[in-house]
């Protein structure tokens, strides 16, 4: 049969990315108190197409996607990366995995339990000039509340939920939950899915004792982030969608300890 893909292609442009997105996929992820978690996953996958070539071979990203299935880990990425390249006789392959990964967490006076969820992705890629490349992305939703109103007001303070964007590229191994874990001590207070009413009493103060800007979360998540010898770069964004403004605040900071200061 005429492999239509393989016939020149229109205008002698090459493509940056070509191949299929939002493939829903279950997926298992590591995780560090149970082993493994079950998740389904929306996938992207990409190569680069040279301008001699009309079109990629889109089966075969799902034929790869099925040769690895169960072992889509932060471990096996690059072995998956190096397999779309060679199949798709690519000089470059990309994809993402994006996920919600649960953490079961306790109320902190009563003690009941529940599942928070946190969206996650892996963002890999592998090009012949610069080899393999990996970062994780965690986005943790907290509870910030305002310095300023506490500042200037007699009893009361606005606060609001944000959400906090954690992006790192690292030596070794990072697990999901430490950078959940760094992301709430960093904020006025974490968020829970069931609260009590001690709990809730509990939540509000420790939010008032503990008061943060949008730039004071990027700088304390930066700091411990910098401190930090397997992280070589990260990325890391804080939003207050805020409850007395129309407007939300934002911050953002990005350092790669790769390049001397």
């Amino acid at each position: 049969m005429i492999d239509v893909q393989k016939q020149p292609g229109m205008n002698n442009l090459d493509i940056d990315k070509v191949g299929v997105s939002d493939v829903s996929y279950p997926i298992e992820v590591l995780d560090k108190n149970n082993v493994k978690q079950c998740a389904t996953a929306t996938v992207n996958m990409y190569v680069d197409l040279p301008h001699h070539y009309k079109g990629t071979h889109m089966s075969r990203f799902i034929e790869i996607l099925n040769q690895y299935r169960g072992e889509i880990t932060i471990r096996n990425m690059s072995g998956i990366l190096q397999e779309i390249a060679r199949c798709l006789e690519a000089k470059s392959a990309h994809m993402e995995v994006g996920f919600k990964y649960f953490i079961e967490k306790e109320a902190p006076v009563s003690k009941s339990k529940s599942l928070m969820g946190y969206d996650c992705r892996f963002i890999g890629s592998h090009t012949q000039d610069n080899g393999e490349d990996f970062i994780l992305e965690v986005k943790v939703p907290v509870m910030n509340l305002c310095p300023c109103s506490k500042e200037i007001s007699q009893t009361a303070a606005h606060n609001q939920r944000s959400e906090v964007c954690v992006r790192v590229r690292f030596k070794d191994f990072v697990w999901i939950e430490d950078i959940v874990s760094l992301t709430e001590r960093s904020a006025s207070c974490e968020l829970y899915a069931v609260l009590k009413r001690p709990d809730e009493k509990s939540v509000c103060e420790r939010a008032y004792e503990n008061p943060r800007f949008v730039e004071d979360i990027v700088r304390l998540i930066g700091y411990e982030l910098m401190e930090d010898d397997n992280i070589t770069w990260f990325f890391v964004i804080s939003k207050n969608f805020e409850s007395i403004h129309s407007h939300n605040a934002y911050a953002e900071m990005e350092r790669d300890k790769r390049i001397p200061l």
